[in-house]
């Protein structure tokens, strides 16, 4: 039986969704860089979902639906502001209300593809009103209604702050949708596939998913990042705190990838934003604490930055809160989930893998007087 820790190797399945092949990042067959450069969140997802891109009424049609289904129920609404929104981590009170979705949804349970498709749509139109409402009402703000008008990357950046933003912060924010939409079979994905393979619904799925993202060795690393900056303080200090972090043998976040040898091909993508938009905020020490730390640990440890390093800093500098970081991960990530949870559905199999036992044999059942 083949051994590997954390399945370190193993091709679990086949998939046409999105693939990492000599430290290439693919969607459908496209090249990251290509779809970075040129693409809208909506045509990513409908690239993911379809297998092609979209024709312009293709993508017509997907982005007023998404617009159509963006509100949510008022009974979650009450739910958020009656939870503990002062001290409940975000990506927990995602994955609670993501899962009470589906109690609204007539057709939670139907599983034919029609209303998987359906249900798709509203699962991804959703989550981003969910993630701004719980951000507002914890600061004692109103809930923002869904603009209709505004395409998904500028609609939660005015859901989250009542302001259109500008075009900068509106690109720089659909890029990094594009940029983490999908990554083959992350431990987020694999999670949700292991879920539907089980014919379980569509809401089990992502939420079992965003109960994987939220750990700190997954999507919680770009907060965890953010951390890290914020403790640094000024860039003089980061040569002294890293030489010191490095000499205690304490993990850096954001550096290296399992599958990738030659660099995270979407982190110079966040570079780059994080560059130009810490410069208009005029906080360009983000950035350059950041490239500071980046020099120090590839030439002591060899490892590169991976796509949550500078995303940190991209997120900083749109006035978005450090712990919202992860859950618009999963904003982006639902759309790469939905892409596997369907492929699954198409050609199910139950994900049933065997362990290697390595504890004692032969025991005996001694009775509990005589232990």
């Amino acid at each position: 039986m083949l051994k590997t820790k954390g399945l370190e190797g193993v091709v679990a399945t086949t998939s046409s969704v999105s693939s990492i092949i000599d430290s290439v990042l693919t969607y459908q067959g496209f090249n990251i860089d290509d779809l970075a450069n040129n693409a809208s969140f909506e045509e990513v997802i409908y690239l993911l979902w379809n297998g092609r891109l979209p024709k312009q009424d293709e993508l017509n049609l997907l982005v007023e639906e998404l617009s159509e289904n963006a509100f949510i129920p008022e009974a979650i609404l009450d739910q958020i502001k009656t939870s503990p929104v002062e001290i409940v981590h975000p990506m927990a009170a995602l994955r609670s209300w993501v899962s009470s979705l589906a109690l609204y949804d007539e057709e939670a349970d139907d599983m034919s593809e029609e209303a998987n498709r359906r249900k798709a749509i509203r699962l991804q139109a959703k989550i981003p009103t969910i993630v701004t409402a719980f951000s507002r009402i914890r600061e004692g703000k109103d809930p923002i209604a869904p603009n209709k008008d505004l395409s998904y990357a500028a609609n939660f950046l005015y859901m989250l702050t009542g302001k259109k933003p500008d075009e900068i912060s509106v690109n720089a924010f659909n890029k990094a949708l594009v940029l983490h939409a999908d990554h083959e079979l992350n431990a987020s994905t694999f999670t949700a596939r292991v879920c539907v393979a089980t014919l379980s619904d569509i809401y089990s799925g992502i939420t079992a998913a965003i109960g994987a993202l939220k750990g700190p060795l997954h999507g919680g690393a770009n907060e965890a990042v953010m951390a890290t900056l914020i403790d640094i303080g000024e860039v003089e200090n980061v040569e002294s705190y890293i030489r010191k972090s490095l000499d205690n043998k304490e993990k850096i976040m954001g550096f290296g990838h399992r599958v990738y040898k030659d660099g995270d091909p979407r982190a110079k993508h966040l570079k780059e934003m994080s560059n130009q938009l810490t410069v208009i905020t005029g906080e360009k020490k983000w950035y350059d604490m950041s490239a500071k730390i980046e020099e120090l640990v590839t030439n002591e440890k060899g490892l590169l930055p991976n796509v949550d390093f500078y995303s940190a800093s991209v997120y900083h500098s749109l006035g978005i809160k450090h712990d919202l970081f992860t859950p618009i991960f999963a904003i982006s990530r639902t759309s790469g989930w939905i892409a596997h949870i369907l492929e699954q559905y198409e050609n199910n199999r139950l994900i049933r893998p065997r362990a290697d036992y390595i504890g004692a044999f032969n025991q005996k059942y001694i009775a509990i007087h005589s232990r």
